[in-house]
């Protein structure tokens, strides 16, 4: 083949074929080259600037990659925000290679994109459907607490009656026990039900991730030496800020340090300790809060989540606590893991990947 027939076959069975949208811009910004994939997606674009054909604007991006790209000569990737060819707006990820002239200056910039707009819709949707599973977990677990308490009321009203009818003081004692227990719950349980069900305005703003947790540990210290409890804090510095609700996050650890205080004054261990951390890995900021307390066997892991577990004990408890740091950690796009072992421990896991955190902006708007 000679070196046209060459030229044309990579133009006509490579170049147009790739499902890739590739073109190929100068210094000044303008598409000086780009394949039938690009035009059929971003429209037409001989004699325009790639803004107008990306984007739709009338004057170059603030951060435009290409610019610095043909100022270092580096790779690059990134993810944008554009207009497709029927004016609907599209998701994309571009890939951006230099290309030098003779004299080693950066005279072109190929940037090879791809549509990623379904894929981000269903990221989207995945998003909001395990918002609201935990919304119907929930539900499913504040109908069983209440229906417990309704049978502790129906259970004590029962004893009372039938002392009454058999004359047995003993016997109206104990039912009115029951009566005043469950009352005593059913209060708590409401009041609890209550602030869940409110809830309170969310407002995510750069934060600290290592601030809010030494403001629990600070809260809780005293609390915990007072039982006998070693508390501490390991955290990762630096972390970089992130867009968070600081008061939310504060909730969820302060219910987790509760819960871990209470599952270790229930161990008969001689040395207990709650330990509440920070790390990051791949891209995600994580909370951990671990204790060596009494841990839970498997029927208990069961119904974490779903049935008002507690680790307070029965009846000193509504699991409130566990429902509404869920329900803040899946506003965060978030998600809740744990670990236990009975008579050994708990790990609560509380993982935030960035990608997915809540803009600032968007929620000041």
């Amino acid at each position: 083949m000679s070196p046209e027939q060459i030229h044309n076959w990579i133009r006509t069975q490579l170049f147009d074929q790739v499902p890739v949208s590739i073109a190929v811009i100068d210094r000044g910004f303008r598409v000086v080259e780009a394949n039938r994939q690009f035009e059929t997606t971003y429209g037409p674009w001989e004699d325009r600037q790639c803004y107008e054909v990306y984007k739709g604007r009338k004057t170059r991006c603030h951060r435009c990659a290409a610019a610095e790209t043909f100022v270092d000569g580096r790779l690059r990737t990134r993810e944008e925000k554009g207009v497709g060819r029927d004016g609907q707006p599209i998701d994309y990820f571009v890939h951006m290679v230099p290309l030098a002239g003779a004299e080693g200056r950066i005279q072109h910039v190929v940037e090879m994109s791809t549509d990623i707009t379904e894929t981000k819709r269903l990221e989207h949707e995945k998003l909001e459907a395990e918002r609201l599973a935990a919304v119907g977990q929930t539900v499913a677990g504040l109908a069983h607490g209440i229906k417990n308490v309704i049978m502790g009321l129906e259970g004590g009203m029962y004893v009372v009656s039938s002392g009454i009818r058999k004359g047995d003081a003993e016997r109206i004692t104990t039912g009115w026990s029951m009566l005043e227990e469950n009352i005593a719950r059913i209060s708590s349980f409401v009041k609890e039900f209550l602030e869940f069900a409110r809830g309170r305005e969310f407002h995510a703003a750069m934060t600290d991730p290592n601030t809010v947790a030494e403001k629990v540990v600070e809260l809780f210290r005293d609390k915990a030496a007072l039982s006998g409890i070693a508390m501490r804090a390991e955290l990762d510095r630096p972390l970089a800020e992130a867009p968070m609700d600081a008061e939310g996050i504060h909730t969820c650890l302060a219910n987790l340090v509760s819960n871990a205080l209470d599952a270790c004054e229930m161990s008969d261990k001689k040395e207990r300790h709650v330990v509440v951390s920070t790390r990051e890995r791949d891209g995600a900021l994580i909370y951990e809060v671990a204790d060596d307390g009494c841990g839970m066997d498997y029927d208990v892991k069961q119904k974490v989540f779903t049935n008002f577990f507690s680790t307070k004990g029965a009846g000193k408890g509504t699991g409130l606590g566990l429902l509404t740091t869920r329900k803040i950690v899946q506003e965060h796009g978030g998600k809740v893991e744990f670990d236990s072992t009975e008579d050994e421990g708990s790990v609560f896991r509380l993982v935030f990947p960035r990608d997915r955190l809540p803009k600032p902006e968007a929620n000041e708007e």
